[in-house]
């Protein structure tokens, strides 16, 4: 008998001790009131109780947020067009496609290649490009190839600030490929690095460093 007492005393002592533990717990107290439809109980001291969101019991994995480039339809696309695979300089020329609109700096660029150099050799005409495109990141001449271009007493050709009328034909378009190649890089340089140039007819006694003779111009950088 005494061991069913002693039994029974344990067992009511852990039931005050259980019960004493959930009442202590932030926010239980007002858990057990509610799914027992009771008032919700606040010990003395405590903030009243705070109604906690139900918890998203849905099994159904969430999708992640796309980027507008992931959700992009891909058929909507517009192809890059595939790299000129050519032998030769002329054929790389040939095969460039002209932009629809021109840029104030592609055709800047041109117009240096057709005022300076549409008598030249194709070679020659890509290495007056490069000589406007090495100026614009020299860090010693304007930063902009229209900027080089127009800079007074640097190009002939250019008068007042303002570049001739060109005359479209077979030269222009060689002049616009041209310029397309040397910004884009596609093709190797036979002046690397010049700055300056000058034809072959005249003797400014630059101390400058020869690059290269093409045709009829002496590059220097």
């Amino acid at each position: 008998m005494s061991r069913i007492l002693n039994a029974a005393s344990v067992a009511a002592v852990g039931l005050t001790a259980a019960s004493m533990l959930m009442l202590a717990e932030p926010g239980f107290a007002s858990d057990l009131a509610e799914s027992a439809n009771l008032p919700a109980i606040t010990l003395p001291g405590a903030d009243a109780p705070v109604e906690a969101e139900p918890a998203d019991l849905s099994t159904e994995a969430k999708s992640p947020v796309e980027s507008p480039s992931e959700s992009q339809d891909e058929s909507a696309v517009e192809p890059k067009p595939a790299p000129v695979d050519a032998d030769t300089l002329a054929e790389l020329v040939s095969e460039t496609v002209h932009p629809a609109e021109m840029d104030p700096e592609l055709r800047c660029l041109a117009g240096a290649v057709y005022f300076e150099s549409r008598g030249e050799s194709l070679v020659g005409q890509l290495a007056v490009a490069h000589v406007v495109i090495n100026r614009a990141n020299s860090g010693r001449f304007p930063k902009s190839l229209c900027g080089v271009v127009h800079q007074p007493s640097q190009f002939s050709f250019v008068r007042g600030g303002k570049m001739p009328a060109v005359r479209n034909g077979a030269q222009w378009n060689n002049a616009v490929a041209i310029a397309q190649i040397a910004r884009d890089g596609s093709w190797k340089n036979q002046a690397p690095g010049a700055l300056f140039f000058h034809a072959r007819h005249v003797s400014p006694g630059w101390r400058k460093t020869r690059v290269a003779s093409i045709d009829n111009h002496i590059f220097y950088r």
